[in-house]
């Protein structure tokens, strides 16, 4: 066989299941990625974005729900993709199951990593945007910036740490972003 058209080895998500305790990992298409331990940085971004969303959807009794990775999200009916966004954010909770999301969420947001900017920036994006999720951000720490990709408004917006960031998903929403 001319190795040339040699195939790599497909993963399911039972083998994503099979991982060792604490080893964290995606599938994309059938392809594993290994996910690095975050760093400090990411985990304040992480912290302070979940407090401000989860504090805006309770004082307006909102029917959303948001969760911090780890949290699965399986976005296609196959057993090829199964994603752990940083954040995400769902209005449909007839999509949520204890294993996780079911479908897309409405807001997903990546704070991404040198070793995970092609993979946010191209793969999950297309992924996301394909499979109906609304929002779609990149918390860039290394850049100070947030990417936002409004979906459902065909809009794409950049934004420095220090400026207020609307959401789209939510009217009268923004988020502030001072670390």
């Amino acid at each position: 066989m001319n190795p040339a058209f040699h195939k790599e080895k497909e993963y399911t998500i039972e083998d994503i299941y099979a991982l060792p305790d604490g080893k964290r990992a995606e599938l994309i298409d059938g392809q594993i990625y290994s996910m690095a331990h975050p760093s400090r940085t990411h985990q304040k971004i992480s912290g302070y974005l979940y407090h401000e969303i989860y504090d805006y959807i309770k004082q307006r009794d909102g029917k959303c729900e948001v969760y911090a990775a780890p949290f699965a999200v399986f976005l296609n009916n196959d057993d090829q993709t199964y994603l752990e966004p940083d954040l995400s954010v769902i209005c449909d909770t007839d999509k949520l199951e204890e294993k996780g999301c079911m479908g897309a969420p409405d807001w997903v947001i990546e704070i991404v990593s040198k070793s995970s900017k092609p993979r946010d920036y191209i793969k999950k994006m297309f992924l996301y945007h394909t499979a109906g999720v609304r929002e779609y951000w990149i918390v860039d720490p290394g850049k100070n910036m947030v990417s936002v990709y409004g979906f459902e408004a065909d809009r794409v917006e950049q934004y420095d740490f220090g400026e207020e960031v609307p959401v789209g998903i939510f009217e009268e929403f923004s988020i502030l972003f001072e670390l």
